[in-house]
């Protein structure tokens, strides 16, 4: 008898609704970086250095990791929806919070603590019920609508902060209003598209699912994590973050220089979404390909701060942002194969988490030496992506299998 002979709940509902959980994904990832671009105003307005800033934007990771560790673990006993909803909300309210921040350094730190808290929530609660509305067997389509989500939003974010920053009025308030303004309206369009069952279904957890950040994967699962998930899951953010950040910061002094940032931004998080197709030709070697382009961007990007040059910024950026996008897209893969209803909030979060540690990568580029002197550190850290990239290939094919054959042990355990 035919396999279409016997319906599949799962993909029913997903069908008509997963776009509810990417509007929710895109409505928190377009917040994350609207702050990005305004770093030069806010150098200017509060009178702090590189590292003030890179600290900043580092605190977001405190908030994150509480969120990540303990909010998916909460969505798999409670359900998503009943999480998802408030850390959307929140995500709104942390881009008010921006608005105090204008005048006062401990706002800004305050308001990123607070974006991370929400996104963290959003992001590992969303992923995995848009993997859930999708249906089990249907892993890549999952991995690319929710890597898609993101990285457009992460590109709208910072381009329309710098349009905004440099050509607009209330540089640092309006692009915070119109996220603010835009929540609103994906979350409204989230409800009515999901009116049809699938927030009920959401708000139904796993009875007994642990609320402590545990995979509870088996010995050969737990291998996989940790060889291969947790170096794809490091270089998702640590590529595109440096684009973001440092690489513009490194031009000084520039004509439309917010404009500038935004721009940067745009394109290095854009080419996050742009490559997620390739991501389906690429199979089992996304995760490789995505940190070797990512030592790319490093290496050039050494050669974009030695000559100043805007160009080779734009290109290094552009393949910072591939290169994560490929491994978010890896990462999330692989995360749907290891988990099960039952840890699958869980383990989106802990991936998240070790994702987010690629945020240091800004300060440690800036913390020791001058913007001046950043060619060393870009170095370094092309060097550390090279060696990842080639023990990635090497793991490949055995990571591949053991995550098939874990996969199917742990579906037999829920």
């Amino acid at each position: 008898m035919s396999r279409s002979a016997f319906p599949n709940p799962a993909r029913e509902v997903g069908d008509r609704t997963w776009w509810a959980a990417v509007a929710l994904l895109l409505a928190a990832a377009f917040g994350t970086n609207v702050s990005t671009p305004l770093a030069l105003l806010y150098r200017d307005q509060l009178h702090v250095g590189p590292t003030v800033l890179t600290a900043v934007f580092g605190v977001y990771a405190l908030g994150l990791a509480p969120s990540l560790l303990f909010g998916g673990p909460a969505s798999d006993r409670f359900g998503r929806t009943r999480l998802l909803l408030p850390a959307t909300v929140l995500a709104a309210l942390a881009s008010l919070i921006f608005l105090l921040g204008a005048h006062s350094t401990p706002m800004l730190f305050l308001a990123r603590f607070v974006q991370g808290l929400a996104t963290g929530a959003v992001f590992s609660v969303g992923s995995a019920w848009l993997q859930e509305l999708l249906g089990g067997s249907r892993a890549a389509v999952a991995a690319r609508r929710g890597s898609l989500a993101l990285n457009v939003g992460f590109c709208l974010g910072p381009l329309t902060a710098g349009l905004l920053g440099q050509y607009g009025p209330w540089p640092l308030a309006l692009p915070y209003l119109v996220h603010a303004a835009l929540v609103v309206v994906l979350l409204a369009a989230a409800l009515r598209i999901a009116r049809h069952g699938a927030w009920s279904s959401g708000r139904t957890g796993t009875a007994g699912a642990s609320l402590l950040p545990r995979a509870q994967l088996l010995p050969a699962a737990r291998r996989i994590f940790r060889r291969r998930l947790i170096p794809t899951a490091i270089c998702v953010y640590a590529f595109p973050s440096v684009g973001v950040i440092v690489l513009p910061l490194a031009l000084g002094s520039l004509e439309h220089a917010v404009a500038f940032a935004g721009v940067a931004g745009a394109v290095t998080l854009g080419a996050g979404a742009l490559v997620q197709p390739f991501a389906h030709v690429l199979g089992e070697r996304t995760a490789p390909a995505g940190v070797a382009l990512g030592a790319a961007g490093y290496g050039l990007g050494a050669v974009a701060v030695h000559s100043t040059s805007l160009g080779l910024v734009l290109i290094s950026g552009f393949l910072l942002g591939a290169g994560g996008g490929l491994c978010l897209n890896a990462g999330l893969v692989l995360v749907q194969r290891l988990s099960t209803a039952r840890t699958r909030g869980a383990c989106n979060g802990l991936f998240y988490t070790w994702a987010y540690l690629g945020f240091a990568a800004p300060f440690l580029a800036t913390a020791f030496v001058g913007i001046d002197e950043l060619v060393v550190p870009m170095l370094l850290l092309t060097g550390l992506a090279l060696a990842t990239a080639v023990w990635l290939s090497v793991d490949t094919r055995a990571a591949a299998i053991a995550a098939r054959v874990d996969s199917q042990r742990l579906a037999k355990r829920a």
